[in-house]
């Protein structure tokens, strides 16, 4: 694999980065930096959409038939890359990277006609509807249940985890068209509009604070068959196919290697506890340099995969691996940005959010006020989009063939 890029590449990247200089907003790059959770509040993230939707880069992964850029994925990964560095928001993955790709390879065309271009113009916000009460790791027991009645669906069941259920006015999700066949086959893909009678969204907040998921409440739910995605007892394959694109639809190593590079920043002027700065001291440097060997892994085995895909190869279970290995290290950074800042450190602020003039003032300064609170928010890393467990399952039978 040839990592130097080639003088067209080169000179993409420097385009991307002028216009990321011109055109990232002061307060949207301030309001990314000061939110703990993983995604952005919508005032955040949907800013930052429209101004890459106005340069025609939102739809940056999607083909340019669809609305796309048609970037190579070296492109693609070029755009990730810079935009982390000059810190920039997380897009609003659910609608974008999750649903749209699922659409333009399951969608009838008036589906893909439809929806696809609201979801670059941010006339629609989507929610994921995937995750059950009792059904998490286990998705193949969800029970939330659609019966076809006339030219409509009638559901009933719940969706917990639900992240940003309340900001969105769609929510893709799973149900079960079919309780006379393996769990599996009878799982159908359903698009609801959360406008319906009979849909309920309660708060969940996190041990941070955060409001950042829900549980969704489904009661005769009125739903057009027109809203079947693929057919029925298609969904667990699509679920499959959005679930590989979840785990490896991005590359997890620069957003990283941009905080890495903010942790040892902030080291050079922080005290160690004894006179001296915490970059200078050797246990730190250890642990640092360890965190950076890690990243810089990430990075090969992201990059190595992107190069598979550039030969129209599809990355298949190796996004488990990468899946399981940015949670990690996600885990990790967040953990020595809490002992960074030692005592300010553990401040825990709930009031949100945490960005703009209403802001609440931070002890020491605001990465101290946002270090326990991502440190928290950071542990359903190894639990969202799969758990480590079943990465690690994956991985074994997979790729190692145990």
């Amino acid at each position: 694999m040839d990592i130097e890029l080639s003088p067209d590449d080169a000179a993409f990247r420097d385009m991307v980065r002028a216009f990321l200089r011109e055109s990232l907003p002061a307060e949207v790059k301030a309001g990314a930096a000061a939110t703990p959770s993983v995604f952005v509040e919508p005032e955040i993230g949907q800013a930052w959409n429209a101004v890459l939707n106005e340069k025609g880069w939102l739809g940056y992964q999607w083909p340019a038939e669809h609305g796309g850029t048609g970037w190579t994925p070296l492109q693609r990964y070029l755009f990730e890359k810079e935009c982390a560095s000059a810190g920039a928001p997380n897009l609003t993955v659910l609608g974008l990277k999750l649903l749209a790709p699922v659409l333009w390879n399951f969608g009838s065309d008036e589906q893909k006609a439809h929806y696809l271009p609201r979801i670059l113009s941010g006339e629609d916000y989507w929610c994921q509807g995937f995750s059950e009460p009792g059904a998490g790791s286990d998705l193949a027991s969800l029970k939330t249940r659609a019966v076809l009645e006339g030219d409509s669906y009638r559901v009933n069941g719940s969706k917990i985890w639900t992240t940003h259920a309340h900001h969105a006015n769609w929510m893709f999700t799973l149900v079960r068209t079919n309780t006379e066949v393996k769990k599996q086959a009878g799982i159908s893909f359903l698009l609801i509009d959360l406008s319906s009678p009979g849909v309920s969204v309660r708060p969940i907040l996190t041990n941070a604070g955060d409001h950042e998921v829900n549980q969704v409440f489904l009661e005769d739910v009125i739903v057009p068959a027109e809203n079947l995605v693929g057919g029925e007892g298609q969904g667990w394959t699509i679920a499959k196919f959005l679930l590989e694109n979840e785990r490896g639809g991005s590359c997890h190593a620069p957003k990283l290697c941009y905080d890495l590079d903010q942790i040892e920043a902030v080291s050079q002027r922080e005290s160690d506890g004894r006179g001296g700065k915490l970059a200078d001291d050797p246990q730190w440097r250890r642990r640092i340099a360890k965190a950076r060997l890690q990243v810089d892994a990430l990075e090969m085995i992201e990059l190595k995969i992107i190069s598979e895909i550039a030969k129209g190869r599809k990355p298949g279970p190796q996004t488990s691996l990468t899946k399981l290995l940015a949670s990690n290290l996600r885990q990790e950074l967040d953990l020595i940005s809490v002992d960074l800042f030692g005592v300010a450190g553990l401040q825990l602020e709930t009031t949100r959010p945490l960005y703009g003039p209403d802001a609440p003032q931070p002890v020491h300064d605001k990465g101290a006020q946002i270090a326990s609170a991502r440190y928290l928010n950071s542990r359903a890393w190894t639990i969202f989009g799969g758990t480590n467990e079943i990465q690690n399952t994956i991985i074994a039978k997979s790729v190692l063939g145990l």
